[in-house]
């Protein structure tokens, strides 16, 4: 056109310029040229991609078109997520067998594999997988991290396989209720089609797509645009941002995203590697207290290691611990072999170990004897793991290591003289290990705020406390009365007949679960106007429960991983749009 009509075209960028000055945005602009005359149709601004937007918002403000407060508004914290992983290649055919949740953004192919095992021998053969299941369990986390991608057949946006993928940064489609599994054939059907283990699938996290074969994938390519976005998000927002994490790896990659801290590690995710869940399940089957005072001997090391190794990547910045909190039947052993090995450990036959694991049963483990109830029947366990964070503290000093303020969080406490007594246990193992060491601990004791009852009695509950940490999934759970994991049968029922405006478990409900936050926090701050307050559910990386968090002076929220960016910048905005 510049050589064909050099007059018109001239024109044509002046009129660009000119539009673009005007509606100070990038602009999708029709045309026609009609004997030698131009005529401008219509104007609108342009559609884009994450990187575009980014790059788009950047450059304005350096052109002085628009603020760097404009900058970062502009800009969807939800859409950084394609930023962060692959995507699929759109260009490429698609069979698409089926579709479910989009539980953990970015997209990966591999093999078919239905068991955690499978996967992890698999990807020590350096064959890529994707782990194939009903529903994932916290025994299944060894071949969560080994496979590529996750794929299950029941489970909502925050059941375990989508909660842990997102923290792991893997791809994860869940609630995919079109796929019938079957474990003893090792093969999945989708209607007429069978899916063997072994065949190749493909499944995208970012749409709910699962894909028969291999579909070419897009490396994610974070420029400096985006470096440039997050500093400028830095300067504005108050809010801190933490991240969920208890593996090296995690807590390296949150780092280079920008986290501040750790508001959740979850030591209950330490224990399911084949060592260690022996010893686990010899701590729980024991009937006498030194039969477990020896299977907790053996998870002493391993835990001291863990936690030293985190605090040397955190470098003085705060971490929560939060001690042992899972449902025990999820480390119950479930097959003949496994009953076989822990009878053997325990000198004990396997009948008496099938026995005990009855004796166990719980009918609701979610309600069951987790948290601190744990604490409270077998303090010992409390207690190694208190010693293991204080011994590698110790070491941590010994070796000129910049030290960390570790903040121990008590889980699921509904009452103040259940914290008042773990919070004892706490000071009782750190004054003997500071006789022992001749050095000063310094540390926390807190809480996790995910009961209904807890955020009533907010007041009594905080003279034990120096913070606390809202898990508003299980707060979600409990006030609700639903069921993360079965909720999405039914929950998008309830939004198309609008009595959900979104997914309660994905975005905080702040007119019930919300209201809750706001009288535990009011009502703690009121008894202990020093009382730390931060959120470490899957809520901390929505970018409207982060507003809700910013707005009702929480001090941080803590989300996984991947999230982090996305966090930092929904709390700049926040801040902005106060």
């Amino acid at each position: 056109m510049e050589e064909a009509m050099p007059k018109v075209f001239k024109e044509l960028k002046s009129v660009f310029v000119k539009l673009e000055k005007h509606y100070r945005d990038m602009q999708d602009i029709e045309f026609t040229v009609e004997n030698n005359k131009l005529w401008m149709l219509q104007t609108r601004n342009g559609k884009r991609t994450a990187k575009a937007a980014i790059k788009i918002a950047v450059d304005m403000v350096k052109e002085k078109l628009i603020s760097k407060k404009e900058a970062i508004l502009r800009i969807d914290p939800n859409t950084l997520d394609t930023l962060l992983h692959p995507t699929l290649d759109e260009k490429v055919n698609k069979e698409v067998i089926a579709k479910g949740l989009p539980a953990s953004p970015g997209a990966a192919s591999g093999k078919v594999v239905f068991s955690a095992d499978e996967a992890e021998k698999m990807n020590n053969q350096k064959e890529d997988t994707i782990l194939v299941r009903v529903e994932t369990s916290p025994e299944d986390i060894h071949g969560m991290h080994a496979a590529k991608g996750i794929l299950t057949a029941r489970g909502g946006m925050t059941s375990h396989a989508a909660v842990v993928a997102r923290g792991m940064g893997r791809p994860c489609v869940s609630g995919s209720g079109e796929i019938n599994i079957d474990y003893e054939t090792k093969e999945f059907k989708v209607g007429d089609l069978s899916i063997k283990e072994g065949e190749v699938i493909t499944i995208d996290g970012g749409t709910g797509r699962v894909m028969k074969g291999l579909v070419p994938t897009v490396k994610p390519d974070i420029s400096g645009y985006f470096s440039t976005i997050m500093k400028w998000a830095d300067e504005f927002r108050k809010l801190k941002i933490r991240t969920n994490a208890e593996t090296p790896q995690d807590t390296k990659m949150a780092r280079n995203f920008g986290a501040e801290g750790i508001g959740l590690c979850r030591t209950e995710h330490m224990f399911f590697d084949d060592e260690r869940i022996l010893s686990v399940r010899q701590m729980i089957l024991s009937k006498s207290l030194d039969d477990r005072k020896i299977a907790l001997e053996k998870l002493l090391p391993h835990q001291k290691n863990d936690f030293k190794e985190i605090f040397k990547i955190m470098k003085g910045l705060p971490v929560t611990v939060r001690l042992l909190d899972p449902p025990l039947h999820e480390f119950l052993p479930k097959t003949d072999k496994d009953m076989e090995e822990v009878a053997r450990s325990l000198n004990l036959g396997v009948k008496e170990i099938k026995n005990r694991v009855a004796e166990l049963h719980e009918l609701n483990p979610m309600l069951g004897h987790r948290g601190c109830r744990l604490g409270i029947s077998f303090p010992e366990i409390y207690e190694m793991q208190c010693r293991a964070i204080f011994s590698a503290l110790i070491e941590c000093k010994k070796e000129n290591i910049k030290s960390v303020i570790p903040e121990i969080m008590i889980p699921l406490v509904s009452t103040e003289d259940e914290l008042g007594i773990m919070r004892k246990l706490v000071n009782r193992v750190a004054d003997q290990l500071q006789q022992e060491n001749k050095v000063k601990i310094n540390y926390f004791v807190g809480t996790m705020i995910e009961l209904p009852r807890a955020a009533l009695r907010a007041a009594p509950i905080s003279k034990y406390a120096d913070f606390f940490s809202f898990g508003t999934n299980d707060l979600t759970q409990t006030t609700f009365g639903i069921s993360r994991d079965d909720s999405g049968k039914f929950l998008n029922d309830y939004i198309d007949h609008k009595i959900f405006d979104e997914d309660p478990f994905v975005s905080i409900d702040k007119d019930g679960v919300g209201e809750l936050v706001k009288i535990a926090s009011q009502r703690g701050k009121k008894q202990n106007k020093k009382l730390k307050l931060g959120i470490c559910g899957e809520h901390g990386g929505d970018p409207r429960s982060i507003e809700f968090c910013s707005k009702n002076g929480l001090n941080y929220v803590s989300c996984s991983p991947f999230r982090v960016p996305i966090a930092r910048l929904a709390a700049a905005q926040a801040e902005l749009r106060r």
